[in-house]
């Protein structure tokens, strides 16, 4: 029987972003037949997996993970370019990372875009990443880093993206929403731009909600005024889904995959570009994006008809995802 190993980001995260990602990462494996009759270990990216006296030959869990069919990193912006930082989110170093070795990345990102990259973040690299698999980026940056290492790597996007072919893009409606659920983000705070942001929704929808995403967009949240009557979602995945289950109900928010998990339900999505990863992806994939320091024109977007056409790489997807089929390597 093979055993496959999963990398989870959203295990240990402060953000339920990642939740979102590592639920999309299993669920395009598994229709890919990948998972099929495997043993499915799953482990937390965001904490170590031994400790470094529990690396050893002796230690028969580790052993496991040795003899693992396929290891995958499923996702999110865990790659860095300076591992000696103390708050990566790849929670390794050289001496817990053995049971990463030869690890196949699926759609992840690199944080830290104009870093260098040191000989110690090279060298830990080396020791985790698979050389006889094409690694899955999230976009042509990760691309490009990866490629700077020495590995081969194709823009696949995110996980969350898979699924939004041009027929699943179709079923989302062009045309505004009465009510709409919107989210803030607690590491990327400018209070008069996002004090407006509310406004705007307040002024636009018959009801307006609130999901937390991140573990201090709730403190973020009750720092501002005129949201006495806006509806706060509890932040989990199964709450927020229910809420993105009502008819006529649209995303507007800066959470990227708070976007792409109402994407998933069919909803229609705007998304307030706040850093790079945003940025990145609109331009690839032509989501509909506002920058924040642009708050003026949300309304204006709101207030307009438009398609959701998603340019999904699916040659890429298809290209990767073949990789795994028996007897390829």
């Amino acid at each position: 029987m093979d055993t496959i190993v999963l990398f989870d980001p959203g295990i240990r995260s402060l953000n339920k972003g990642d939740e979102v990602i590592s639920n999309s990462a299993f669920r395009e494996l598994e229709k890919a037949g990948i998972l099929k009759d495997a043993f499915i270990l799953k482990a937390a990216s965001h904490a170590p997996v031994v400790t470094w006296y529990q690396n050893g030959n002796k230690n028969p869990h580790t052993k496991i993970y040795d003899g693992a069919t396929y290891k995958f990193i499923c996702g999110s912006n865990l790659m860095w370019k300076n591992m000696m930082k103390p708050l990566t989110s790849l929670n390794i170093n050289p001496f817990n990372c053995r049971p990463y070795r030869n690890s196949i990345l699926m759609g992840v990102g690199v944080g830290q875009a104009k870093s260098k990259t040191n000989i110690y973040t090279k060298n830990l690299y080396k020791k985790i990443l698979s050389k006889d698999y094409i690694h899955s980026a999230r976009d042509g940056a990760a691309v490009e880093f990866i490629e700077s290492l020495g590995y081969k790597a194709i823009d696949t996007g995110c996980p969350t993206m898979w699924g939004f072919t041009p027929e699943f893009c179709a079923d989302i409606p062009h045309d505004k929403a009465e009510n709409v659920v919107f989210t803030l983000t607690d590491y990327g705070k400018d209070k008069q731009q996002d004090q407006k942001f509310i406004d705007i929704l307040n002024e636009n929808y018959k009801k307006v909600s609130f999901w937390i995403q991140g573990i201090s967009d709730w403190d973020y949240f009750r720092s501002f005024a005129h949201i006495d009557n806006i509806s706060v979602i509890p932040p989990s995945l199964e709450a927020y889904s229910k809420v993105l289950s009502r008819p006529d109900t649209e995303y507007v928010g800066t959470r990227l995959h708070a976007g792409m998990f109402a994407m998933q339900h069919k909803k229609r999505t705007i998304i307030l570009a706040i850093d790079n990863r945003v940025r990145d992806m609109n331009a690839a994939y032509d989501l509909h994006v506002v920058e924040r320091d642009n708050i003026e024109e949300l309304s204006d977007l709101i207030n307009s008809s438009f398609e959701t056409d998603v340019k999904l790489k699916q040659q890429n997807i298809d290209k990767w995802l073949s990789q795994f089929k028996k007897g390829n390597v």
